[in-house]
């Protein structure tokens, strides 16, 4: 049983949402399709509700306001049938889909995928899950708010990390740019932020949970906190605590599935989050959505049932021929050339032609890009659709990148901007882990260090 207690980890860590107290839900008796498939699918949510919690609850965790009582976060895990292939896949609170039938003659509904629980609970939600992926359900669990806190300072804490520096008012995240351990209020903050000032919105937020979760096995591993029995029998209490799971989900099955999970490599551990097609589809009485990108989503759901990898597969994510990393319809270009200006513009790119300001005489070598601090990825962008250019830094510039074109001819491609490769794209664990090399930990902050109150 010593590796146990890394599957029941990963899958409290996995729930982000709030607890709404105890709910046995049956798997076979929720499912409305499918079969058995190959390898082993869990449903990990958590549930947004406030019941339950104090005024002073709602202040420490930043959660005041009025809960929904519907999934904010899901998370399908598959575990491959030679248990040697985990894959996580995150799936968006806000994708519009067809809600699983509620009796024989009932009409079908359409709605956020996160309202099927306020329809009808976790029995509605897991056979809504199997019918929008045709994959069968094996095992659900839950947990919420106050368990996500206390499973991370049991654990004595989690790894959150950022290349900059990441606010949001709506959370009370705010940390600096680096690797911080936190304690289980603060992973909280980072795991629900969804207005952070560097790609808002659900993806962004579903890869710092991808992230947090990541980094919080390999910490424990490399540790040793789960080698004796003894220890991992104490976590396994702790986190039974704070999980509740289907009446089919016992013991046994927590262990296999934590066996198998505990022996994995990283580069055997895959994370990704359904495909999108449309990042705002308004529909009346429900609001904005999320439309998931129909053939990569399907082929997604199908390597899954097939029991295959998702990373590496160019259905689920093709390869752009001139990929850019940000979208050059969402940040301003000054180009001193009206050919190239042009050219840009006609590429997608916000462009302003400063050509009768540029200089008579072009300087030597090819298109110079310079950029403020912050510009790093819009620079880059400009680079990818002028191959051959030179980026320079200049922080006396404000948010518009700035292109000076020299007196070497210059070609302009079309560039790709994917926002599921730059938020969601099948990662591997080696390469979604934090960097070890970044800077210094939480407790260089005030209140950034962890105090773990669990764990021994």
């Amino acid at each position: 049983m010593r590796r146990t207690a890394v599957a029941l980890t990963l899958l409290t860590a996995l729930s982000c949402g709030s607890f709404v107290g105890s709910q046995a839900v049956s798997a076979a008796s929720a499912s409305t399709g499918g079969g058995a498939g190959r390898g082993t699918n869990i449903l990990v949510v958590g549930i947004d509700s406030r019941a339950g919690l104090s005024a002073a609850e709602k202040r420490r965790l930043h959660v005041g306001g009025k809960g929904c009582n519907c999934t904010d976060v899901m998370m399908l895990v598959h575990l491959s049938q030679n248990r040697r292939r985990a894959s996580i896949v995150s799936v968006p609170r806000d994708s519009y889909v067809e809600y699983a039938s509620t009796t024989a003659t009932a009409p079908a509904r359409r709605g956020k995928i996160n309202g099927a629980y306020a329809v009808g609970g976790g029995p509605l939600t897991v056979a809504t899950v199997e019918k929008a992926t045709g994959l069968h359900i094996d095992h659900y669990l839950e947990t919420g708010f106050t368990g996500f806190e206390q499973t991370v300072n049991n654990l004595g804490g989690a790894t959150v990390c950022t290349d900059k520096p990441l606010k949001d008012e709506n959370s009370g995240l705010d940390i600096g740019a680096g690797r911080h351990l936190a304690d289980g209020d603060r992973a909280l903050r980072y795991v629900r932020a969804r207005h952070v000032n560097l790609r808002p919105g659900d993806l962004g937020r579903v890869r710092r949970q991808q992230r947090v979760v990541n980094d919080l096995l390999a910490r424990l591993t490399a540790e040793g906190a789960l080698r004796g029995p003894i220890s991992t029998a104490r976590t396994v209490r702790t986190l039974l605590k704070t999980v509740r799971t289907d009446e089919r989900t016992g013991l046994d099955d927590l262990v296999r599935i934590g066996w198998a999970l505990g022996h994995l490599r990283a580069d055997r551990t895959e994370f990704a989050t359904v495909p999108i097609r449309l990042f705002d589809h308004r529909v009346p009485g429900v609001g904005s959505t999320l439309v998931w990108d129909e053939a990569r989503s399907a082929a997604l759901w199908k390597a899954l049932g097939a029991d295959r990898p998702i990373t590496g597969d160019t259905r689920i994510q093709p390869v752009a021929k001139n990929p850019a990393p940000t979208d050059p319809a969402r940040f301003a270009v000054r180009v001193d050339d009206s050919d190239v200006a042009a050219a840009l513009r006609g590429g997608g790119f916000v462009v302003t032609d400063t050509s009768a300001t540029a200089p008579p005489q072009r300087p030597a070598g090819p298109p110079v890009i310079r950029y403020a601090t912050g510009q790093e990825e819009n620079a880059a962008t400009v680079a990818a659709a002028l191959p051959g250019s030179r980026l320079q830094a200049d922080p006396t510039l404000d948010a518009v990148v700035e292109v000076t074109v020299g007196a070497r001819p210059v070609r302009v491609e079309a560039v790709t901007f994917d926002r599921n490769v730059a938020d969601g794209a099948p990662v591997t664990a080696d390469r979604l882990r934090c960097a070890e090399a970044s800077a210094a930990a939480g407790a260089a902050r005030p209140g950034g260090a962890v105090e773990p109150s669990g764990r021994r």
